[in-house]
């Protein structure tokens, strides 16, 4: 009795039947998701500390960001989408806007902190959906590509497979390793991700459920026994660190004090913030859109003219994640893609969300275990997801030159230039002056905002 009872207050807050579904089918899929990308609590806090946070706290500011955002979009869409600190943008915070460009990573998160609140403002209005269709669709799909071409790349030297030598980069050295007496600290690792690159490949290939997380697992897994056997032999000084869970702390949520509200705002009117903040702007609005109208399709949600009931309700959770997530401590809080792998187990309600995020909230109390998982168990991660986003290149259309160009020239620009923001300004850029000196520009009804980034660009590449 107790249990029909509270599936009727799921089924009228969810409204489980009229969407063809039940409370069975939404936990299954729930699980399902968070299996997909729980990588997040893993990769997240590692791409951050490479920019000088705390690990610990961003752990922590990951899974709340998680969770809040998580909550927001079930409660005020009623969508099975789950959100997290997304890939790519977290990369472009850490190695592109603290490491490349030299600044804090408290000036970062206060620029993530005001692209929320743009965003809120813009998800409010029709302005979010407006500057989306601005954007030529050719060229969304080859910075989604692009972006996956630059993780890929961040996890080969996360896991010390791609080093730098005489040729910029080269494959890690192996020989050189066992001469220098560095192999059961260094080379082995390298051995391990790339067994875990493979592993996870074909987790992919099977198709089976939450096969990133399980590729990080197995390769973890091996990493432990490597070290119990001795085979891998911590070397903090090389960065190779202890790969088993320390518990001496007990199951406490590690402090989010290094990282909560730390937002610098000193340089809110500078030329510099206001481009990071844009960079960040650009790249999450596609991100965003794109994983909403791609699953919905899949779900069967968008309507008859291919439009999302309710996206400004689902916006706005994005948005308001975003902001909250900055205060956490954390990059940009985004709707993820993995979200397709519950709608195919049948989610199709907020129900799924909220699982998730009650998913996400019980992770907090497993931080050790998160913690301990090494750089090469989660590198295969980045290159798998890379992957995945690299298919978006797929549906450009390569038949017409004034669209393509412009396309491989954003695609090649973010690995080469170590820069998702580059990749970006040099599409815009290129997009405007190729159909422009081509004749092409009335045809293709260039939008002004594209005129308008192509000179800010510009403008940055002369002054900065």
């Amino acid at each position: 009795m107790e249990n029909q009872t509270k599936q009727g207050v799921l089924e009228r807050a969810f409204r489980l039947s009229e969407h063809h579904t039940d409370v069975k089918t939404e936990v299954i899929a729930g699980i399902t998701t968070f299996m997909t990308m729980a990588y997040i609590l893993a990769v997240n806090p590692n791409i951050l500390s490479d920019g000088g946070m705390d690990r610990g706290a961003v752990f922590t500011a990951t899974a709340l960001a998680s969770l809040v955002a998580t909550l927001l979009m079930a409660g005020l869409a009623n969508y099975p989408f789950v959100l997290a600190p997304g890939m790519g943008l977290n990369v472009y915070f850490a190695y592109t806007v603290v490491l490349q460009m030299g600044y804090t990573w408290e000036m970062a998160l206060a620029a993530v902190f005001v692209e929320g609140l743009l965003f809120i403002i813009l998800s409010l209005t029709n302005v979010r959906e407006a500057i989306f269709n601005a954007i030529p669709m050719n060229l969304k799909h080859a910075v989604s590509a692009g972006i996956g071409l630059f993780i890929a790349f961040i996890g080969l030297q996360n896991a010390k497979v791609v080093v730098d030598g005489a040729t910029l980069v080269s494959f890690y050295s192996f020989k050189g390793s066992l001469d220098a007496g560095t192999f059961s600290s260094e080379g082995i690792t390298v051995l391990l991700a790339l067994i875990g690159i493979l592993a996870t490949s074909v987790l992919l290939v099977k198709n089976i459920k939450g096969g990133i997380l399980w590729g990080i697992l197995i390769t973890w897994i091996l990493g432990i026994g490597c070290e119990l056997t001795g085979l891998y032999a911590p070397d903090p000084d090389l960065g190779m660190f202890s790969v088993l869970p320390d518990f001496s702390a007990g199951l406490g949520v590690p402090s989010m004090a290094p990282t909560f509200l730390k937002m610098d705002f000193t340089n809110l009117l500078s030329f510099n913030f206001i481009t990071v903040m844009l960079a960040f702007l650009f790249v999450d609005m596609f991100d965003t859109l794109g994983t909403l109208i791609g699953v919905a399709s899949k779900a069967d949600m968008l309507d008859k003219d291919g439009k999302l009931p309710k996206i400004r309700s689902a916006l706005l959770a994005d948005a308001v994640g975003t902001s909250v997530g900055a205060m956490f401590g954390t990059s940009t809080t985004t709707t993820f893609v993995e979200s397709a792998s519950g709608v195919a187990e049948g989610g199709r309600t907020g129900l799924t969300a909220l699982v998730s995020a009650l998913l996400f909230g019980l992770s907090l109390f497993l931080s050790p275990i998160f913690l301990a998982i090494p750089s090469f168990a989660t590198a295969p991660a980045l290159i798998v997801v890379g992957f995945l986003m690299v298919t978006s290149i797929l549906k450009v259309d390569f038949h017409d030159y004034t669209e393509a160009i412009p396309c491989y020239i954003c695609l090649i620009a973010m690995p080469f230039m170590y820069s998702i923001s580059e990749g970006i300004a040099m599409g815009v850029i290129s997009y405007v002056v190729i159909n422009l000196a081509a004749g092409r520009a009335k045809d293709k009804k260039i939008s002004l905002l594209m005129y308008v980034l192509a000179v800010l660009f510009v403008l940055k590449y002369i002054f900065l």
